[in-house]
C-alpha cells in the first residue's frame, strides 16, 4: 500500500515509464532556479539539462527499479538529468567494459563523472582495469573519471585487500602534476580516501601526499599539503585506530 502511494506521489505508474515517459516526468518536475544555478554555483556546465534536483531523482529512479535497458536508452539521450537517472537504474553485473568506455567517453561534467563512478562502475568487475585505462586519457573529464573512481572504490568496495590499491598510488602521484581543476580535484579525492581505508594505506598514501607537498608544482603541492593534513587528523588517526583493534 505504501509503495503504491509512494508511486502516485512520483507519477509512477506500476509499468516500467519508457524513454519519452522518464523525460516527461523530467520536464514537469523542472525548476528554472535549479537549471540556472548549475553553473555559477556548482560549477556543472552542460547544454542538455531541464532542472531537476538529485534527491528528487533518486526518488523517481527508486520507484522505477532497477532496468539495464532502460539506463542505456536513457543515456542516449544526452539531457543531463537523464543520465543521472541512468547512473542510478543500471544494474553493475550487465554493465560491460565496453559500456564503461563509452559512458567515460561522454563525460563532459563533473556531475555525470562522479555520479556514475559513485553510483554504478565502482560496483562492476571491471573498476580497477578502468582505472588503470583512464588515468593515461588525456580529456580531462575522462581522466577525472580514473580518479573519481578510485576514490569511489577505496570507499565503497569493503571485500578488496588493502594491497589491492597500492600499485595505483603511482598513478596518482604521476596525475598530481596535472593542474586542471577536476582532475586535480579527483586525485586529491582518490589520495584522501585510500588513504582512509587502514593504517598501512594511511602510512603509504602519506609517504606519497609529503612528497607531494615538498613539491615545486603548484597542483601536486596543493594536493599533497591537503592530503597531509587530513590523513594525519586526530579524527582519522582515531578512526583508523579503533578499525585496526577490530579487525
Amino acid at each position: 500500500m505504501a509503495q503504491t502511494a509512494a508511486k502516485r506521489k512520483v507519477g509512477v505508474t506500476s509499468a516500467t515509464p519508457s524513454v519519452a515517459d522518464v523525460l516527461a516526468w523530467l520536464k514537469k518536475n523542472a525548476s528554472a532556479k535549479v537549471r540556472n544555478d548549475m553553473e555559477p554555483r556548482y560549477g556543472i556546465v552542460t547544454d542538455k539539462a531541464f532542472g531537476v534536483p538529485v534527491g528528487a531523482m533518486q526518488k523517481y529512479a527508486k520507484n522505477i527499479g532497477k532496468n539495464h535497458d532502460l539506463a542505456l536508452a536513457l543515456w542516449d539521450t544526452g539531457w543531463y538529468e537523464a543520465r543521472m537517472l541512468a547512473a542510478f537504474l543500471d544494474e553493475p553485473e550487465l554493465v560491460t567494459p565496453a559500456q564503461m568506455d563509452r559512458w567515460c567517453r561522454d563525460f563532459d561534467n563533473w556531475g555525470i563523472c562522479d555520479t556514475v563512478c559513485f553510483h554504478l562502475f565502482d560496483r562492476t568487475p571491471y573498476a580497477f582495469r578502468k582505472i588503470k585505462e583512464w588515468s593515461g586519457k588525456k580529456n580531462e573529464f575522462e581522466k577525472r573519471a580514473a580518479f573519481a573512481l578510485l576514490a569511489c572504490v577505496a570507499l565503497h568496495n569493503k571485500e578488496a585487500d588493502d594491497k589491492q590499491f597500492l600499485p595505483y598510488l603511482p598513478l596518482i602521484e604521476k596525475a598530481a602534476t596535472d593542474n586542471r581543476n577536476f582532475v586535480k580535484k579527483g586525485v586529491s579525492w582518490a589520495l584522501r580516501l585510500i588513504g582512509r581505508r587502514s593504517l598501512q594505506l594511511n602510512h603509504a598514501a602519506l609517504e606519497v601526499a609529503k612528497r607531494l607537498a615538498a613539491s615545486d608544482e603548484p597542483s601536486a603541492k596543493s594536493i599533497g599539503k591537503e592530503a597531509v593534513k587530513e590523513l594525519t587528523s586526530p579524527i582519522v588517526s582515531g578512526q583508523l585506530k579503533a578499525k585496526a583493534k577490530r579487525l
